[in-house]
């Protein structure tokens, strides 16, 4: 057993990670160069970055370099070991405030294990304040400090220049299906069958892969999202779909709300001493008020991420719709992202031809860049129903 079972098909980045650990320990038959203290992990989505990352943070706080059953390679994969911090945005971005406070708290003598570690699982998520105080650790790391960074890519717009040149790059890639089936099978206990279908389908997504397998409302959601091509047909189509997915994604930001917002909220409550009696009572409860507004303000920030995320999802299910009714026009002999819809793709494919499918890709593409540049949602996708209904995108005006 290992800490690295769960990255799947990725030998080549568990073989250098594992030299990685092997050369921190000391490992006489590893070159010493092997290790260093910052890390960028990049992929598509669903390769395993963050797990990648929480794999190797686990394997070097661990004595037996990340057997995957002792108590710092078990916290670590939880998440709650003493000297691996992760930063994962609740919001669209990862504050200067933040990142300074995670910077100051890494600087401190590892507690617990033989390493301070930063896991920042979106690092594209960086705004350029944040940027500048993670760049200033980066460059003058201390000594028992390494930082784990995760983006889509090295391009400039998801990692600045500076950081990306001071860190070792870990590129995944998307893994095969059959990976994502076994792995399905052998640590959630998938039935093969079901497995075999939710990876076929998830776009190389091991995350997504098995919600599919194992969530029927996922499932539902899938089927009403690709029923949108064929529901098109008349203006009136654009507005009603736009609202229905529009609706989805609050109802999903809902149940997040639902299911951890009024918890939060009382934990801090009782922290900050309410129901309490005494002399300091009716002070405390004064001086809360700050607090609290700071944890509703993070919470509509994650309810906003959380919109965009459900939103992003979809898109991605109709652009893998339209690549296959691309490629069926054009008869390239690729696999499917879609084969259990081999039929709706064949009919799609007779009715808007390659050129029909290419103009529609774009325009859900272009959806994906407004949302990811603040546009707002209702605008971005009443637009692309729009333009899947009319068969060609909105030409770029910059």
């Amino acid at each position: 057993m290992s800490v690295f079972d769960d990255l799947v098909g990725q030998p080549d980045a568990v073989a250098e990670l594992t030299a990685a650990v092997a050369a921190a320990d000391g490992d006489p038959s590893v070159p010493a160069a092997a290790m260093t203290h910052a890390w960028l992990f990049t992929g598509p989505p669903g390769s395993g970055r963050s797990v990648a990352a929480r794999a190797f943070a686990a394997a070097l706080e661990c004595p037996d370099r990340g057997c995957g059953h002792c108590a710092h390679c078990r916290t670590t994969v939880a998440g709650t070991h003493a000297d691996v911090r992760s930063v994962v945005p609740e919001g669209l971005s990862i504050s200067v405030k933040e990142m300074r406070a995670v910077v100051q708290l890494a600087a401190r003598r590892p507690a617990t294990g033989r390493w301070q570690i930063v896991v920042i699982e979106d690092a594209d998520r960086l705004t350029e304040g944040a940027s500048n105080a993670l760049l200033k650790a980066v460059e003058e790391p201390p000594a028992h400090t390494v930082f784990l960074l995760c983006a889509p890519s090295t391009h400039p717009d998801d990692v600045s220049v500076t950081i990306r040149s001071r860190c070792r790059g870990v590129a995944l890639r998307t893994p095969a299906p059959a990976a994502i089936a076994e792995v399905l099978v052998r640590r959630d206990g998938i039935d093969p069958e079901a497995a075999d279908w939710a990876a076929a389908v998830a776009g190389g997504h091991v995350g997504r892969a098995r919600r599919l397998a194992t969530d029927p409302a996922a499932r539902d959601e899938r089927t009403r999202i690709l029923s949108v091509p064929a529901a098109v047909r008349a203006l009136s189509d654009v507005f009603a779909e736009s609202t229905e997915l529009l609706g989805t994604a609050k109802q999903a930001a809902a149940g997040v709300a639902e299911r951890r917002d009024a918890a939060e909220l009382e934990a801090l409550r009782t922290a900050l001493g309410a129901g309490g009696t005494g002399k300091g009572a009716a002070t405390a409860a004064r001086g809360s008020t700050g607090a609290i507004r700071e944890l509703e303000r993070r919470q509509k920030l994650r309810s906003t991420r959380t919109e965009r995320d459900v939103l992003d999802r979809a898109l991605v299910d109709l652009s893998g719709f339209y690549r296959d009714v691309l490629t069926q026009g054009l008869g390239a002999r690729v696999p499917l992202n879609n084969p259990d819809l081999d039929d709706d793709v064949r009919t799609t494919a007779e009715r808007i031809g390659p050129a029909g499918a290419l103009s529609r890709l774009e325009a859900v593409l272009a959806c994906r860049e407004a949302l990811e540049l603040n546009v707002k949602p209702q605008i971005a996708v009443e637009a692309l129903m729009a333009q899947l209904l009319a068969g060609s995108a909105v030409p770029d005006g910059r």
